[in-house]
């Protein structure tokens, strides 16, 4: 009686010709990838929340954007809303000490700051969203490029099948099973890819929309009656929190 066939991702690899192998390895570095991306926008994302966190609670609790301003100074913006309320307050300040010199600072002060608080969120979106096009395309296109594989793989099968004259279900059970392997490897690169991308991606929407909230009430300080002060805010001054409200 013979031997049951050994289905092993091993014994598939052992005899994989060199258009197998090159799927191989490329399903191995799409999954490398992959990871990658998923662990460090994922670790990115929960550094920058609680920075973001620490942030807010200052901005909306200090006196005045000219502490804001003298915070931001001395503590380089690590985040998107510290960053953004950095370019918003230099942009305010430098529209009223030089005027407009230049064409990108033509228009009113408002004109100017909203400019630049629109450009600051452009460049954090595409900040945010790096990366993102490459995982796509791996969730895309893997479970494709394993199919490449596993039909590759049965079409030397039956060959080898057809030129031994063994065609009982023992003899192409084994070789069809190992290269169904393949198909299960691009979905296990698949997978993850997919459900990596869309949580990046609702984090990210999640992010901007609070960040164009915010974007809108930084301007209301900076177009009405919280602008920068030259000197240094008195004590009792009322804070941005209330002013907000």
């Amino acid at each position: 009686m013979d031997a049951s066939p050994n289905i092993s991702l091993s014994n598939f690899i052992g005899q994989a010709d060199a258009v197998a192998t090159i799927i191989l390895v490329l399903m191995a570095l799409a999954s490398i990838a992959s990871w990658y991306l998923i662990l460090t926008k994922t670790i990115t994302h929960v550094r920058a929340r609680k920075r973001t966190a620490q942030f807010l609670d200052f901005f909306w609790n200090a006196p005045s954007l000219n502490t804001v301003e003298r915070h931001l100074g001395e503590k380089h913006p690590n985040e998107p809303f510290s960053h953004l309320a950095y370019h918003g307050i230099a942009a305010s300040r430098h529209h009223e000490r030089h005027g407009i010199n230049r064409l990108n600072e033509a228009g009113t002060s408002g004109d100017f700051v909203t400019r630049t608080l629109r450009k600051t969120i452009d460049e954090e979106t595409a900040n945010m969203e790096s990366g993102l096009t490459i995982l796509a395309s791996i969730g895309s296109t893997a479970p494709f490029v394993g199919l490449l594989g596993t039909v590759w793989g049965i079409y030397h099968a039956l060959v080898a099948i057809g030129v031994s004259g063994a065609g009982t279900l023992d003899k192409v059970a084994g070789p069809v099973g190992e290269a169904l392997i393949m198909t299960a490897i691009g979905l296990a690169v698949a997978i993850p890819a997919v459900l990596g991308y869309n949580f990046i991606v609702r984090s990210n929407r999640v992010t901007l929309a609070q960040l164009d909230a915010f974007a809108h009430d930084l301007y209301a300080f900076l177009a009405t009656g919280a602008k920068i002060e030259a000197q240094p805010v008195a004590t009792g001054a009322t804070p941005l929190k209330t002013a907000r409200s």
